[in-house]
């Protein structure tokens, strides 16, 4: 069966998360004056992303709001008790800083403009809709998708299976019609595998995954590679892109 469509994941995947997180925070402990409590500006920047994972982590268990992440990796990064209202105008300025960094991966456009024409486009986040509605829109590709789910509103988080299947169901499609693209090899690989979907995991840091590569995803290493993926049937007896 062909596939019809393609869903997405945004951070990291469409939009260069990591690079835009790094430089705001930078920017930001800088007008803090928070840099001198840190031996370097890079350990500063690795602990407030280990925070992240952690606090992200949690809010994907459903543990957690996704305001409740927020105030708590400022609460985690300071070692201070704030109220919601001090956190949450710490983020905010931290917020100010990033959004001026936001970019899509170069490969972006030129993937989407190559499969406009031949596929329908959706967007699956483990975000909340208010966060990627507002930065898809100013990426300049909001009205690329058809379908933008995040799992705040839906109330079930990448990788278990109801979240891609939700995006399938909103395109009126089987999980055999559709892609999903991804830059986790587990969250976004391996879930969507599961769950029945062609899964291409991006792997554009070139990740060292040994024997502990996810079953299931096709592995590229840019957008370029995913018109030609898409085009042959490459679900059932092609060989593995892992080697």
């Amino acid at each position: 069966m062909s596939i019809r469509a393609v869903i997405w994941d945004v951070d990291d995947t469409l939009f260069d998360y990591t690079t835009a997180d790094r430089k705001g925070m930078r920017i930001h402990l800088t007008a803090e004056g928070l840099l001198d409590a840190y031996d370097s500006v890079e350990q500063a920047l690795v602990r407030w992303r280990q925070i992240t994972d952690v606090q992200w982590a949690r809010f994907s268990a459903g543990e957690v709001s996704f305001e409740g992440q927020r105030r708590d990796r400022v609460r985690a990064f300071l070692g201070e008790e704030l109220t919601d209202a001090e956190a949450d105008a710490w983020f905010q300025r931290y917020l100010n800083h990033y959004e001026t960094v936001w970019t899509l991966f170069p490969d972006v456009l030129p993937a989407l403009d190559a499969l406009a024409a031949s596929h329908r486009h959706a967007v699956l986040s483990n975000s909340s809709i208010h966060v990627q509605d507002r930065k898809l829109r100013a990426l300049g590709v909001h009205d690329r998708f058809e379908v933008i789910l995040c799992a705040a509103e839906l109330g079930v988080s990448k990788p278990e299976a109801g979240a891609f299947l939700a995006g399938c169901d909103a395109l009126e499609l089987a999980p055999l019609q559709v892609a999903y693209v991804g830059d986790h090899p587990e969250i976004d690989g391996r879930g969507a595998a599961d769950a029945g979907l062609l899964s291409v995991w991006i792997d554009r840091a070139g990740m060292s995954t040994g024997g502990d590569a996810p079953s299931g995803p096709h592995r590229i290493a840019s957008l370029a590679e995913l018109p030609a993926l898409l085009g042959a049937d490459t679900r059932f007896g092609a060989p593995s892109t892992f080697g």
